[in-house]
Parts: structure tokens; C-alpha cells; sequence
């Protein structure tokens, strides 16, 4: 029976493409027999976690977005106008915002609503039917007001006002009103409070447990700054999850491997003995649904490019090698995968992260079995060797007429220990296999601890809460006069690159610079006012220092927005209010009989209103 929900469920979740304004009846179930039981629930909670899983997995995943909206990386995809490159015009509403080779920032849009309007209906249906106990009831409304907070958690970091709508809706409509953000987030903190006394501790991979509740409360308590309870609850968890220390999986007899082989290995994150993950998002071959990581496709060079030449201008790389070389290290693609530079790492990513304190870290681009570049690959072009050419088999050499925007493509560095997922029975390019996803991991619990005791200026503490992801990487310890804003996201960046959502930490920073009114001493003690935040009404694109810590640090530690970078037709550009993302212009429109507010900044935002700060039917 179980199995049978799933799949059905699975079958409405990727064949149904109304969104949740659409004013179509919501057709895709039948009420009076779809939910009859804590099951029957349950299974339909199994929506949001494909939701979830979904914006991590494929071929330009959801969350690339995400990075490149960040100081991390831009899109490498240098040969089309309609790449997410130029922000001034990639993001306008009216745009195409849903789309792999453009952006996927309409992808959270729909995708979010879409979870929550799942969480809601069992949150509405869970009032009619029968459980064993009070205490299953609770808990299966626990973990939907868990995925529903978990939407709009990052919808007010995304979007920042949206309609925050808390029941089922059975009938179409199209007279949403915006709410305030400040207002969803302690709506979700009281939803969370209840759901973290009640949701099951232990759970498979791939569900939500108690452990996730209390992350995403700390993010919650983070973002109303509350940084005491985020501690308190802090303190539990890396208790309950303790940081994996030892190695534990097959990996640990092969030579120039470390602990991080372990803990992101597909191994790794299924074993039993993993005491850190919190909180997953899993996909494994023969999984009903099941969808390909594409990590290597996403994140690595596009080595195969007509560019890559060798010193003597020939062609210098290909899959189809020769016969006898198959599956050995001159195999690019058996080696490493096959990439297409959808997410491309900046300079503040592949070097300045990784300073002298970082010489030994296991994680950084010093440890050459970490971190390849297109200068580890070998030509290896068969013609190459039918013609004899002495560059066969040796290391690549960056060609000098090499364009700018093949440079970007095909020429730089990444993370091999977290991107190499391989391909089950492969037949053909190796893009990465399925492989379950960290949501959360205790290592982010004490970055955020660190962040908080930042906030309480409590400068020892975070240097301890540091330290302790530090030595298990073995960077050199920080001191308490090395503590600022820019060492924890340092820090951050240097344990959850390809993890985190970067540009929702960048923003809820930014809005705590705003809510704190604490000097930003990255920018000589500069004091950030919410009322500068966007640039202003209208179609604005400003670019100017001191509106918002996010525009200011991308600025900062990108070496390509706003720094005249241009591609075939394209050209780095970023501006202030893109912190949040346009809401897209079909949602405004078709809600006819409401008033949806457009993000300041953008086309139309001339035209809104207050938000509403209560509940409304």
C-alpha cells in the first residue's frame, strides 16, 4: 500500500504543471478518497521531499541558481545571450525565469507554492480522519508545518514579501495579497516551536526528523535575530549529530583519501555509522523517480571543447578514446566526468579562500586529490595518437589565444571530492550518477553557533565553534582578532561549497546588518538602512557601494560582476536590488482580484502596496 501511494503520488508530482495561482480547478486528486489516513498523509508529505530533492538534481539544477546569485560562481554557459550572465536583463519579470540554459529563479516560485500547497492540505485534512494516537497526529502535522516553513523560509529570502497562505485551497482564486516577510517568519517560528516537540526523531534518509526541525529553527531564530535560541537549540543538535571524526566507509583503504572522501561519498551518506547528516535529499539508482545528480556536467570544466587544443593547434580531448585506454586515467570522462560549466567557480572560490592558514586543509586547492583543474587532464584525442603526436598523454597546456569566454568554459578549477558521483552501468557520457544530497549536516550547526556568537559579539566562542570544523580539516586554528562577517563566510564557503543555498545566507545577512544596525567592519564599520536597500521604485539597476551587504560583498569577491567581463554577447552584470528576485510578472497579472506586490526595483513595483501583516481567508 505504501508503495502504491508513492508512486502515485511520484506520477502527480511530475505530470502536473498547474501552479498554485493558475485559476484551473485543482483537479489532480480526489478529496474524498485520496486522504483517509495517516498514510495517505504521509505519502503526500512524499511531494515535498521530491520538491526537494529536485532542486539539487539534473542538468542545470534549481540550485546552480542559487550559486551563481553568490560571490561562489556565475554561469559558465558562455556561448548563448540567454544564459543568467547579465542580471539586468536575465531578471527582469517578464523574462523567461524557468528555463535550464536561462535562469531557474521561476523554478522556486512554482516549486515552493507547490510544496506548500501540499503541507497544506495535510495540515487541512488531518482534521477529519482517524489516527491511532493524538501523538501520530501531532506528528504528522509537525513534519507538514516543518516543509511548509521550509517553502517559506526561502520564498522571504528569495522574494522577500510574498502571500503566505495557510490552508488548502480547493477552489481557484486569484485574490492573494502580499504579506510581510517579517510577519512569515515569526509565523514560522511559532509553527516550528510546535512541530520541534512533536516530530520523530529517527527517520529514514530522505525524511524530515527532529534534527531538521531544529536547523531550520535556528535559521528561523537566526533571521529574527534571536541568536540565543538559535544557540540553545544549537547546542542539542550537535550533540544529538556529532561531527564525523574517523573514517568509516571502504574509501578509508585508498591511498590520497581523507575524511571528506568519506562523509561525501554516496557510501557516506547512506551509512548507518554517518552520525552527521541531519537532513537529506536522496535519489539512488533503481529508486522509483529517481533522477541523476549531473554533478560533474554541472560543475566541471567543458574540457571537450573545440578550444582545448594542444600547443600544436590540434584537437585535444574527446570521450570516445581509444580502445586500450578506456577507463584508465587518460579516460577524461571515466576520470572525472563529463562537464558543461553550467556553475563556474569565481577567484574568491578557487584562491582566496585558500590562504597559508589553509595550506594543509583537506577540503582547499592546496590538497591536489581535492581539487582538479583542466591542467590534471591529459590529451587524449585518439587521432592524437594514430598521428603519433607527442602531446599525447601529457598534461593539458592553456592555450594562448585561448578567448575569454572559452577561458571561462573550459578553464578552471573544482572541488573532485564532492562532484565525482559515478554513473551506475554507464553506456555513455559520465554526467554523475544518483547520489543522495546533504540538506543539513551538523557542520553547518556550528558555523551558524559561530555566526550567532559574531552577532552577540561573543568573539571567543565563535572562534571555538570555527575551530572545531577547522581541525577536523586541519587548517591552521583561528584567533580571536581573526574574527569578522568575512571569516565565517569564509569558513562556510570552505565546508559547504555545493551544499548551501549562498545567496538566501548572503541575503538573511543582510537583512540582519539592517535589523541589528552593527557596523560591518568588512566595510569600515558601515551601518546598512533598510530604506537603501534596493535602489529604489521602478526599473532601477543601480550599482552602488552601501545599499545592501550582498551587492557589496558579490562586488567585493567576485571577479566578474560589474568588472567589465564580457563573453561572445554577454556581459557580467549585477545591481542592487537583485538581493531579491523578481516575482514574475504572469503571477501578478493573473491574480486579478488581488494585489501581489513586485520586489522593488523591478518593472511594476511602482504600483504596490503595503503588505499585510496578519492571516487573511
Amino acid at each position: 500500500m505504501k508503495k502504491f501511494l508513492y508512486l502515485s503520488l511520484m506520477t502527480i508530482t511530475m505530470s502536473c504543471s498547474d501552479n498554485w495561482l493558475d485559476p484551473k480547478p485543482l483537479s489532480f486528486y480526489t478529496p474524498e478518497n485520496s486522504y483517509t489516513n495517516a498514510a495517505s498523509l504521509i505519502a503526500t508529505l512524499g511531494g515535498c521531499e521530491t520538491i526537494i530533492r529536485d532542486e539539487f538534481m539534473g542538468y542545470g539544477a534549481p540550485a546552480l541558481t542559487e550559486m551563481i546569485m553568490s560571490d561562489m560562481a556565475v554561469s559558465g554557459i558562455t556561448n548563448t545571450s540567454t544564459s543568467q550572465i547579465n542580471m539586468d536583463i536575465s531578471l527582469l519579470p517578464d523574462a523567461e525565469l524557468n528555463r535550464t540554459d536561462y535562469t531557474r529563479v521561476g523554478w522556486y516560485w512554482d516549486s515552493s507554492y507547490e510544496g506548500i500547497k501540499y503541507a497544506n492540505i495535510v495540515i487541512n485534512r488531518a482534521q477529519n480522519i482517524s489516527f491511532k494516537s493524538e501523538d501520530e497526529k501531532k506528528a504528522v502535522l509537525g513534519s507538514a508545518l516543518f516543509y511548509r516553513s521550509y517553502f517559506y523560509y526561502k520564498l522571504v529570502h528569495m522574494f522577500g514579501d510574498v502571500p503566505f497562505i495557510n490552508k488548502e485551497i480547493t477552489t481557484p482564486r486569484t485574490d492573494f495579497y502580499t504579506n510581510d516577510r517579517w510577519f512569515i517568519l515569526k509565523t514560522l517560528k511559532d509553527d516550528l516551536e510546535f512541530a520541534y516537540q512533536y516530530m520523530p526523531k529517527k527517520t529514514d534518509r530522505g525524511r524530515a526528523s527532529r534534527g531538521a526541525c531544529g536547523v531550520l529553527m535556528m535559521k528561523v531564530y537566526m533571521a529574527l535575530c534571536e541568536f540565543d535560541k538559535a544557540l540553545d537549540i544549537g547546542k542539542s543538535l550537535i550533540e544529538e549529530y556529532p561531527l564525523m571524526q574517523e573514517r568509516f566507509t571502504e574509501k578509508k583503504g585508498i591511498p590520497n583519501t581523507h575524511i571528506f572522501n568519506d562523509i561525501h561519498s554516496i557510501e557516506g551518506k547512506i551509512s548507518p555509522a554517518n552520525t552527521e547528516g541531519i537532513f537529506y535529499a536522496v535519489s539512488l539508482p533503481n529508486m522509483p523517480g529517481a533522477i541523476s545528480s549531473s554533478s560533474m556536467y554541472n560543475f566541471l570544466p567543458y574540457w571537450e571543447a573545440a578550444s582545448v587544443k594542444t600547443p600544436d593547434g590540434k584537437k585535444g580531448t574527446s570521450v570516445n578514446v581509444a580502445e586500450e585506454d578506456k577507463e584508465k586515467e587518460i579516460d577524461i570522462n571515466y576520470t572525472y566526468g563529463y562537464g558543461k560549466a553550467y556553475c563556474r567557480p569565481t577567484n574568491y572560490t578557487q584562491y582566496g579562500l585558500w590562504t597559508l592558514k589553509e595550506k594543509e586543509d583537506l577540503r582547499g586547492t592546496y590538497n591536489r586529490n581535492s581539487w582538479k583543474s583542466t591542467t590534471d587532464l591529459m590529451y587524449n584525442h585518439p587521432s592524437l595518437k594514430k598521428q603519433g603526436n607527442k602531446w599525447y598523454g601529457k598534461k593539458l597546456v592553456r592555450p594562448k589565444d585561448l578567448s575569454v569566454s572559452d577561458s571561462i568554459a573550459s578553464w578552471f578549477q573544482w572541488p573532485h571530492y564532492k562532484t565525482y558521483v559515478p554513473t551506475p552501468n554507464r553506456t555513455s557520457n559520465m554526467y554523475g550518477g544518483e547520489t543522495p544530497i546533504y540538506i543539513y549536516r551538523s557542520a553547518e550547526v556550528y558555523l551558524m553557533m559561530a555566526e550567532c556568537c559574531y552577532w552577540k559579539n561573543d568573539v571567543s566562542q565563535a572562534v571555538s565553534y570555527l575551530n572545531e570544523i577547522r581541525k577536523r580539516a586541519k587548517a591552521k586554528p583561528l584567533k580571536d582578532n581573526d574574527i569578522s562577517i568575512a571569516n565565517i563566510l569564509d569558513e562556510r564557503a570552505r565546508e559547504l561549497i555545493m551544499e548551501e543555498n549562498r545567496h538566501i545566507e548572503l541575503v538573511r545577512i543582510s537583512f540582519t546588518y539592517v535589523k541589528t544596525g552593527k557596523a560591518c567592519e568588512v566595510f569600515n564599520g558601515y551601518t546598512y538602512k533598510e530604506e537603501n536597500m534596493f535602489g529604489g521604485k521602478g526599473n532601477t539597476q543601480v550599482k552602488q557601494k552601501g545599499c545592501n551587504f550582498w551587492w557589496d560583498w558579490i562586488n567585493l569577491k567576485s571577479n566578474f560582476y560589474n568588472k567589465g567581463i564580457k563573453t561572445h554577447d554577454n556581459e557580467y552584470k549585477i545591481s542592487v536590488h537583485h538581493i531579491l528576485w523578481p516575482i514574475p510578472a504572469k503571477v501578478i497579472e493573473a491574480n486579478k482580484q488581488g494585489i501581489i506586490n513586485q520586489n522593488m526595483g523591478y518593472p511594476g513595483s511602482e504600483k504596490n502596496i503595503k503588505p499585510k501583516e496578519s492571516l487573511y481567508n
